[in-house]
């Protein structure tokens, strides 16, 4: 697991395209980006198993890995949920214990941590301005919290 501490993670730049994840308590957005890094675009919205022992694989840990393998994948970037004073609580440490779930089922596709502060509160924000509404909202807004935290990731490495 790879993560980045107050800028980019210092690996090289590879073209293809990435994954990005919002985890929350009870669904998982999934955005994904171009061959080119250049845009993030919704994919899916996944139920968070939270029912299955600990030998086996969750169906949401299932699920994003065939969908990082549909879209063949070269990252995953999930979001780190931080405090705005950039401490870590319960949410970052169960964040990181599913993220250590996800690149074992993952291997060798590496998956990188990086700041979520504000992103599904800008999502929320983005998606009331574009006038969409009630339960249509609640079902999307994961997904646009993850394209959220991809595109920002990829704009700070473009810069």
């Amino acid at each position: 697991m790879e993560e980045e501490a107050n800028g980019p993670a210092t690996t090289e730049w590879t073209r293809g395209r990435r994954l990005g994840v919002d985890l929350g308590k009870a669904r998982v957005g999934v955005a994904v980006c171009d061959p080119d890094g250049l845009l993030a675009t919704p994919v899916a919205t996944v139920r968070r198993d939270l029912k299955t022992s600990s030998g086996d694989i969750p169906s949401d840990i299932r699920e994003i890995a065939d969908t990082a393998r549909e879209y063949d994948v070269v990252e995953i970037v999930v979001g780190l949920p931080v405090t705005l004073s950039g401490e870590e609580g319960p949410a970052a440490a169960h964040t990181r214990a599913w993220v250590e779930r996800l690149a074992g089922h993952v291997s060798p596709v590496p998956v990188t941590l990086t700041d979520e502060r504000m992103t599904t509160a800008v999502a929320t924000r983005r998606l009331n301005e574009g006038g969409v509404r009630g339960s249509r909202k609640r079902s999307i807004v994961d997904q646009a919290a993850a394209v959220e935290i991809l595109q920002t990731w990829l704009d700070r490495r473009r810069r």
